[in-house]
Order: structure tokens, then C-alpha cells, then sequence
């Protein structure tokens, strides 16, 4: 797992598909549903004629820490839900996420901080169970 400057991320040799629907068993492990599904690729080729490699948002959620953020800071929604991105990059899959610290940075409402801890300490489960694939 790599650490980028408002997430992280880690590769597979594994095929985008595969990676998605492991990402998408591991998420569920740690108490995440998708609320959103984006197939930027397929955007970008319906709206624009730009063709593109595979690239996918899942928008990611945890209803107890969602609650729980929105209890201390009612407008924190506008950051939720934690976006995954799932992208092919030449013979690998890669796969980021939005470190939920950024809630706490860009609110200021150290209220949230307990909430962003545990969803970050889920969210790196999932990212090393799937940086054990491959």
C-alpha cells in the first residue's frame, strides 16, 4: 500500500473485474455498501467519443460512521460517500481511496476525528486485503 497525499492506494496483476469484485467483498467485510457506481470510461466514450482504459468510481459508505459523522457535523455529506477508484494502468489494476482524514481537514470539526480514524483503520484492511491478491 502507497500512501498519496490525500489517500492510498495499491496495485494488482489481477484483472480490473476481479479486483472490483474483491474490493467490493472486502469493503463489505469492513460494514461498507456502494451507494454509487461510475464507469468513467464509459462516460467519457458516451458523451465525448474519448476512449479511455477501464476507470471506476464506487462510492463507498458505512452507515454507523456516516451517522455518526453526520450527527457532529451535519454538512459533512458533501464529502461522503468515500470514494473508491479502481483504474487500469498498463498490466495492472490499481486501486485508491480517499483517506477519510480529509474530513477532518477540510471541516476543521475535530468532532469527526474519532469517525475518520475508524473508517480509515477499516478502509486500510481492505486496501491490504487487496494488496495481498496479487
Amino acid at each position: 500500500m502507497t500512501e498519496i497525499r490525500y489517500g492510498m492506494k495499491t496495485r494488482t496483476r489481477l484483472s480490473i473485474d476481479d479486483t472490483e469484485a474483491r474490493v467490493r467483498d472486502a469493503l463489505a467485510a469492513e460494514g461498507f455498501g456502494i451507494l454509487t457506481e461510475i464507469d468513467v470510461a464509459a462516460t467519457l466514450l458516451e458523451k465525448l467519443g474519448i476512449e479511455r482504459t477501464p476507470y471506476r468510481i464506487l462510492g463507498a459508505c458505512n452507515p454507523q460512521l456516516a451517522n455518526q459523522a453526520l450527527e457532529s457535523e451535519v454538512d459533512i455529506g458533501l464529502l461522503l460517500p468515500c470514494n473508491v477508484i479502481v483504474y487500469q494502468d498498463g498490466d495492472e489494476t490499481v486501486v485508491a481511496i480517499l483517506d477519510p482524514g480529509t474530513m477532518v481537514d477540510l471541516t476543521g470539526n475535530d468532532a469527526v476525528q474519532s469517525v475518520a480514524l475508524e473508517a480509515r483503520e477499516r478502509l486500510e484492511r481492505v486496501m491490504l486485503a487487496v494488496g495481498r491478491l496479487g
